[in-house]
């Protein structure tokens, strides 16, 4: 284990920037291969993005809330999958954070190591000596067939009768990996469907999730007092995935205007795109709808830089607030893909032509059920409306 000193928020950054290129050129081969390329998770690796939500005991930076959300979302002008990838990496390497100290030892003993996660409880974890058995299987495991932990959500029965869910850390060679990750979007994050069959998790890899979700409370010692381990969970994670909605509206900005020289609108007078009024009115639109996503994104992670180092307590609408930041980047990221996709004429549909695969990456967002739009902001009003939350989640 080794301490290094957290590079600046500006240079993680620029260390994302400079491997847009690179992502770019690999885009096309990851979206039909439906996983990452070993060179981006080489670049990624060598540029420190991995260390961000890493204990700083552990050679890792502790990174703030915004600058994952600049890091993620400069990834985003690049691949939307790329950008997904380690915006899930990010949030399940966090989570592992607030396990008892002796298993984070355990996890990050391997440097740079890829853990990822998944919220949605799709197993049961029966109590057994020492641990307990788990029987379940999960979907959407981003990247999974290239991470080599897995943080999982189950239920376990309470006394009570009813279920409690905990989150279990799980070697991935312990699951079984089906191959099912053919979709229209996001399609290099290789979220495939892993599965536990009658698997053993010893106790000290489980997480009661009820406390975290509520107050923030973990099992950590050592990173009690680690401002990025005081944040909520929700908040975290909404804000760390609304930053790729924002960098896929900038990457179909990027993409556009590449595309615009030259080009004429076919079947009018125009012999360039660029001097018609319908253009003008377009990119204007656009662009407005893609400065909105940043404000969301960042309205969010400044509350959480905000508020974990202090200590003070979220109130309700706060909590709902982040939500609301997440259903609002996504709905504004998509509405300006949608204008830009749609002034890209007929030759955008070409498999090489960036928007068509910006536009599928960006509708896949906005139907996850964390992100949706909709169903983001009716938590948001119905909070500030006087009524209590409906879920958990918040």
């Amino acid at each position: 284990m080794s301490v290094s000193q957290a590079p600046p928020k500006d240079e993680l950054v620029h260390r994302a920037a400079q491997l847009v290129p690179l992502l770019k050129d690999k885009a096309v081969w990851m979206d039909e291969n439906r996983c990452l390329h070993d060179e981006v998770i080489e670049a990624v690796t060598d540029a420190g993005l991995m260390r961000m939500r890493v204990p700083v005991r552990y050679g890792g930076f502790e990174s703030d809330m915004t600058t994952v959300a600049d890091v993620i979302a400069e990834l985003g002008r690049g691949d939307g999958a790329t950008s997904w990838t380690l915006a899930v990496w990010a949030i399940s390497t966090w989570m592992v954070g607030m396990y008892p100290d002796q298993v984070q030892d355990e996890v990050f003993s391997t440097p740079d190591v890829r853990i990822t996660g998944i919220l949605s409880p799709g197993a049961m974890a029966a109590p057994a000596d020492g641990g307990y058995v788990v029987n379940g299987k999960w979907s959407f495991n981003t990247g999974a067939r290239q991470s080599t932990w897995n943080t999982n959500a189950a239920v376990t029965p309470t006394p009570e009768g009813g279920f409690e869910p905990v989150m279990l850390l799980i070697p991935i060679s312990d699951l079984q990996i089906i191959d099912d990750w053919y979709t229209s979007g996001l399609r290099g994050s290789g979220s495939v469907t892993t599965i536990a069959q009658d698997l053993f998790v010893p106790a000290e890899r489980v997480l009661p999730v009820g406390p975290v979700l509520a107050a923030g409370q973990h099992l950590s010692k050592l990173n009690a007092n680690a401002p990025i381990f005081k944040a909520l969970f929700m908040p975290t994670a909404c804000t760390t995935v609304g930053a790729v909605a924002l960098g896929l509206a900038k990457a179909a900005r990027d993409a556009f205007f590449e595309r615009l020289p030259g080009r004429k609108i076919t079947y009018t007078s125009y012999e360039n795109q660029s001097e018609a009024p319908l253009t003008h009115l377009e990119v204007a639109e656009a662009i407005t709808k893609i400065d909105e996503t940043g404000f969301h994104v960042s309205r969010a992670a400044e509350m959480i830089d905000t508020k974990a180092p202090s200590g003070d307590p979220w109130t309700l609408e706060e909590r709902a607030r982040s939500r609301l930041d997440l259903g609002g980047a996504c709905q504004r990221a998509k509405e300006a893909v949608d204008i830009l996709n749609s002034a890209s004429g007929g030759s955008s549909i070409y498999r090489d032509v960036p928007i068509q695969r910006i536009q599928r990456d960006v509708e896949t967002l906005n139907l996850h059920a964390i992100m949706h739009p909709a169903t983001n902001l009716e938590l948001y009003g119905r909070i500030v409306c006087g009524l209590d939350s409906n879920t958990p989640y918040i």
